[in-house]
């Protein structure tokens, strides 16, 4: 979803990433094992509410400000609770994925810290993989998208009809006017008046490759960027952030690199 604005709170923008589906156990299903779900459209309708719509069934409101009803959950090695808004929202998904699975909530983002080996004791995340905001850069998207054709040209290939989109990486912010890969080196930066910390560049897993408008999975990004972009194991593309402040930020605003 492409904001014009954004608050940003402790745990990264506001209302982003605090839903999850999780299986019967409380585990999280993410579109790495259900691409399916990247079928999906949520959208924010006010605080702990959402409308969603997909290709299996009618567009159904959510409402979990209400609830008073908590599930255990885990997202990766972090257990904590969450809202179990309803039966209808976990039925509706269970549609979509043929399987018994739950629709949770996080009302309260202080449950889940930051990795200590990466982030501040108070620092902490919502329902994204690791970090609160993950920042990338057109020119690092130009620079991978040449690659791309390039490689493609010396296997003897057509290149692809249309360049990767910075949706395959879902990034928080993008940043205009960088140099290619220039995120690898920054410290601190500032987006407007909201400072953040850079903590890590992100790992790229293969949900990378799944095309979000048709839920297809193909080679590239991973192909070119183990090529390029490929040491201690990983393919890396943008960096991690924390938030040091609060404020909004919004499109047009200025970045200033502050250490790197």
């Amino acid at each position: 979803m492409a904001l014009t604005d954004a608050a940003v709170e402790p745990w990264g923008l506001a209302d982003d990433r605090r839903w999850m589906v999780v299986d019967e156990s409380g585990y999280v299903v993410t579109a790495r094992v259900r691409p399916a779900l990247l079928g999906v459209t949520v959208t924010p309708l006010g605080r702990g509410r959402i409308r969603l719509e997909g290709p299996h069934a009618a567009a159904m409101d959510v409402d979990a400000a209400e609830s008073r009803q908590y599930v255990p959950v885990q997202i990766w090695k972090n257990t904590l609770d969450a809202v179990h808004p309803s039966a209808a929202a976990d039925a509706w998904f269970g549609k979509l994925l043929d399987e018994d699975v739950r629709l949770v909530w996080l009302d309260d983002p202080t449950r889940r810290p930051v990795n200590p080996a990466y982030g501040l004791p108070a620092d902490r995340v919502t329902f994204a993989d690791a970090f609160p905001l993950l920042v990338t850069s057109t020119g690092s998207l130009d620079r991978l998208n040449d690659w791309v054709v390039e490689e493609a040209l010396l296997r003897g290939e057509e290149p692809p009809a249309a360049p990767l989109p910075m949706r395959r990486f879902r990034p928080s912010v993008v940043v205009d006017g960088a140099v290619p890969f220039a995120e690898d080196t920054w410290c601190r930066l500032r987006i407007g008046e909201v400072p953040f910390r850079a903590v890590m560049l992100c790992g790229r897993c293969v949900l990378t490759t799944v095309d979000p408008d048709t839920q297809v999975r193909g080679k590239e990004p991973l192909r070119t960027l183990a090529r390029h972009r490929r040491w201690d194991g990983q393919v890396w593309f943008g960096m991690n952030l924390v938030p040091d402040g609060t404020g909004r930020i919004a499109v047009g605003d200025e970045v200033e690199v502050t250490a790197g």
